[in-house]
């Protein structure tokens, strides 16, 4: 009994750490895929081998299974409270996501790897800065970025970070490349105003996006059709951008 009481317990301490479900993982590696150079796309699939974005784009999830990986579980999100910046909520001695991402892509520059191959890397940044965008994965500290938000979602009892990671984008009905035909369409503006590489840039908009997560629950902590409607936008918004900024990094690293 006891031996299935701990994976239990570490499962449900590391449950923070998911993003976007695997739909939402697989429309940023799918929207990235769509904006990379024929340079940077020949030299990913030297990397990747047959494997596309969309669909390594799950791996440091699928990983979590093995415990050889799990002091990589604090690198899924960040802690941010309201009232500080990054700098003054210090970056915890076991990393976090931004950390992470600044190393990943340095490593990935420089052809020399702290954990395993080029490949693993490449591998956990695309995850990671989907990961990023996800308003909830820049938490505030005190809800384990929503969830111990607990609530009801279409009558079934659920969490705020579930509703963010896959249920919003599970409750639309389309698979993930059908997704991509729907929110695909950034304007150019759009296209110019999101290509910041600043990754402490994308966790600030985290941060102040997350406000709306919240804000926009009713009182009885019921969410259903009025929920969706007043959110879909911004988390189709962040899945756009977060395809967009991989491509460009992959563009600069690969292309």
């Amino acid at each position: 009994m006891k031996k299935l009481i701990l994976p239990l317990l570490c499962l449900l301490i590391t449950s923070q750490s998911f993003g976007w479900g695997a739909t939402g993982h697989r429309i940023v590696g799918l929207i990235a895929e769509t904006y990379l150079t024929k340079k940077a796309k020949k030299n990913i699939e030297k990397v990747l081998g047959h494997e596309t974005l969309a669909e390594v784009s799950n791996y440091m999830d699928f990983i979590k299974s093995d415990a050889t990986y799990r002091h990589m579980s604090p690198w899924h999100y960040a802690t941010i409270p309201d009232e500080k910046t990054y700098k003054e909520a210090g970056t915890p001695e076991e990393g976090d996501i931004i950390v992470t991402i600044q190393r990943l892509m340095g490593e990935l520059e420089s052809k020399t790897f702290t954990d395993q191959d080029e490949a693993f890397a490449l591998k956990c940044l695309i995850h990671l800065i989907g990961d990023i965008h996800q308003p909830l994965h820049v938490g505030n500290g005190e809800d384990r970025g929503g969830n111990d938000v607990k609530l009801q979602y279409f009558w079934e009892n659920s969490n705020l970070h579930r509703v963010w990671d896959s249920q919003m984008i599970e409750g639309q009905k389309y698979s993930y490349t059908e997704y991509v035909a729907w929110i695909n369409h950034p304007s150019d503006q759009q296209l110019t105003d999101w290509s910041s590489r600043n990754v402490l840039d994308w966790a600030n908009e985290s941060k102040r996006l997350r406000n709306q997560c919240y804000e926009t629950m009713p009182e009885d902590m019921k969410l259903s059709y009025r929920y969706d409607y007043e959110n879909i936008e911004l988390l189709n918004q962040r899945l756009l951008q977060a395809g967009i900024r991989l491509a460009n990094v992959l563009n600069e690293i690969y292309g």
